[in-house]
């Protein structure tokens, strides 16, 4: 990509979007396109077409998307495949109409099989019923992939998909509600320390393992994809190694200081048992992820310490 090159973020405000913007920043790309929530409604047919006619972006980094937890996909799953599949249809569309040069999708390892073999390699795609508390949110991310594949396929388009697995970082959403895993554990371990509670409530067993990237890593891994990556096939993005939800949980707690107990529900739901992705195809390219998870996860609780988030701040 040139320096001066017309780039659009979508989602430049959410903890992906965010990253990737500072990240092209960085490498002293000065041409960047972006759009508030409150401007531009990226479900909207007819607003995404008017956009793109008038600003005319050469590369577009689709990582705009509604996310959330396992609390939040099983409340919500209307609102996750229809806006989902809205924002993707919409503007992954008129990336090929007003002919953008290359186009990056996000996309998640929620795509992959509940019971899917591990690691979890690109090929293992649709081989398995999916994860059910999730299902809508994966279904859309399929669809995402599969309609940049199609598009290249007919149109001769240079649409490229990333699925990351999951994602931490400054920027992220703390909300107990709607939040993952680390930004939950994160925000209950700092509320239990300042209140002084002696325990922790945590969904589920402990048992289920994840592999977690820091946003950095992952916005690095996009720009190196964008500018070094031509094939239709999508790419897994992570670091190649898990751990249970209760080390992560001791690992959060060690780096808040909440020394009180850890109190797994086991009535709660733990979704899948283990999500490791093989990433041996991004690695061969030449990208490897940098961030080891402590260092990654304190950075993660000053930038959250500084933040409306904590209690107390406006």
């Amino acid at each position: 990509m040139e320096k001066d090159a017309r780039i659009y973020v979508a989602g430049h405000q959410g903890l992906v979007g965010g990253a990737i913007f500072r990240r092209l920043q960085a490498a002293g790309f000065g041409n960047l396109i972006y759009r508030h929530l409150e401007e531009l409604d990226l479900r909207s047919q007819q607003a995404v077409a008017d956009f793109f006619q008038q600003q005319r972006p050469q590369y577009v980094f689709l990582a705009a998307a509604r996310v959330g937890g396992i609390h939040a996909n099983s409340t919500y799953p209307a609102q996750f495949i229809y806006d989902n599949l809205q924002i993707q249809l919409n503007v992954i569309h008129q990336a090929y109409v007003n002919k953008v040069r290359k186009l990056l999708f996000l996309g998640s390892s929620c795509i992959y099989p509940k019971f899917c073999p591990q690691p979890m390699k690109e090929e293992h795609l649709l081989d398995g019923k999916l994860e059910p508390t999730n299902e809508p949110y994966a279904v859309a991310k399929i669809a995402g992939l599969k309609m940049c594949q199609a598009y290249n396929r007919e149109y001769g388009t240079r649409f490229i998909s990333l699925m990351p697995t999951n994602l931490y970082g400054p920027g992220d959403n703390f909300d107990l509600l709607d939040s993952h895993v680390i930004p939950a554990l994160m925000r209950k371990c700092h509320e239990a320390k300042v209140s002084g509670a002696k325990a922790v409530e945590i969904w589920g067993t402990g048992a289920p393992r994840r592999e977690f990237l820091y946003v950095d890593d992952l916005a690095d891994a996009c720009l190196f994809v964008m500018e070094n990556y031509e094939g239709s096939e999508f790419l897994n993005v992570g670091v190649g190694q898990d751990l249970s939800i209760k080390e992560l949980a001791g690992l959060v707690a060690q780096v808040v200081g909440f020394k009180g107990e850890l109190a797994f529900d086991p009535t709660k739901p733990d979704g899948t048992p283990r999500k490791l992705l093989e990433v041996s195809r991004l690695t061969a390219l030449g990208w490897r992820a940098q961030m080891p998870l402590k260092e990654g996860l304190q950075r993660t609780y000053e930038w959250f310490c500084a933040s409306p988030w904590v209690k107390g701040k406006t």
